[in-house]
């Protein structure tokens, strides 16, 4: 099993609208490494961070499911789509996506800034300078700390 962080903007898709549907194509993808990964590395059973980007404050919302192989795109081909690809072909799909489903909402949100603060995900791709994929993978240990981090109460910041 892989682990991965998965960015979604919640006024597009967020984890309550996942927790809402049960399940949820993950499209619109247009990068190549993001899409290399969808591609290439998910597979069932895959677990998700399921990072809430571009929000105040921004942090991960939920745990998902990677619950299908990948598969075409089906917005790359639908010319009223914003993400429509012109130059896609059907027979050889630019645009690959996975199908995820909730697995839990986490007992409480984990920011970004609480993310920083720790010195176990130091190395966390989506804590480096000029990392702005929208897929990303995660160790094991960076899953685990982060599960960790929502279970337990937040540290006090210095300004309160």
């Amino acid at each position: 099993m892989r682990y991965w962080l998965m960015k979604s903007e919640p006024n597009v898709y967020s984890f309550d609208d996942l927790l809402k549907d049960g399940r949820t194509m993950w499209d619109s993808i247009r990068n190549y490494q993001a899409r290399n990964f969808m591609r290439d590395d998910m597979k069932i059973g895959d677990q998700v961070l399921f990072y809430h980007s571009n929000a105040k404050p921004p942090g991960v919302a939920g745990i998902a499911e990677v619950v299908s192989e990948p598969y075409p795109d089906p917005v790359q081909f639908d010319p009223a789509s914003n993400y429509h690809d012109p130059k896609s072909d059907p027979d050889n799909p630019r645009w690959i996506l996975v199908d995820v489903k909730p697995v839990e909402a986490l007992p409480r949100f984990v920011s970004l800034e609480e993310l920083r603060g720790a010195k176990s995900l130091s190395e966390m791709p989506l804590l480096q300078r000029g990392q702005r994929l929208s897929i990303q993978p995660v160790t094991a240990a960076q899953f685990r700390a982060v599960r960790k981090m929502a279970s337990k109460k937040p540290a006090a910041s210095s300004g309160s």
